[in-house]
């Protein structure tokens, strides 16, 4: 899994519009916060993007993004951000190639580490949290971040 310091690597995948994304195109704005979580419509998954939905207009005036990876389908993201009103990208990685290059594929290859990276503009992590079941760190580590970003 990469860790803080490294660097984060290069991709382009289907965001829930059905529009290829790389992550140039994400770090235009300022840092990104890119969380990766098992999957759409869970209990879990589904408290942790209301969190960040919540958090949204803070994580905006900092000059930062964020952004969902999931393997589920443009579909199926599209159907979960629809019903939680999720005003962020969900990116779909069926293939899990997002996933396992950033080294959050579940054990022995089934599904996906609840991981949120903060990468910097010239593709550094500069933090991340690892917490699979305690979805509320996540929200912490946001907030966190907003403090250091911007004072929010």
């Amino acid at each position: 899994m990469l860790d803080v310091g490294d660097k984060a690597p290069e991709f382009v995948v289907l965001r829930d519009t059905g529009d290829s994304i790389s992550l140039d195109e994400l770090l235009a704005d300022g840092s990104l916060i890119l969380f990766f979580y098992p999957a759409d419509f869970t209990p879990g998954c589904t408290v942790e993007a209301c969190d960040i939905r919540d958090m949204y207009p803070d994580i905006k005036a900092a000059n930062a993004s964020v952004v969902g990876v999931s393997p589920q389908s443009v579909q199926t993201h599209q159907r979960f951000k629809s019903t939680f009103q999720l005003p962020f990208p969900l990116l779909a990685d069926p293939q899990k190639m997002v996933i396992k290059s950033f080294g959050v594929n579940g054990p022995m290859g089934f599904g996906v580490r609840r991981v949120t990276f903060l990468i910097n503009q010239d593709k550094w992590i500069a933090d991340r949290v690892v917490a699979d079941f305690a979805i509320k760190r996540h929200s912490r580590f946001i907030e966190n971040v907003l403090d250091d970003l911007g004072g929010y």
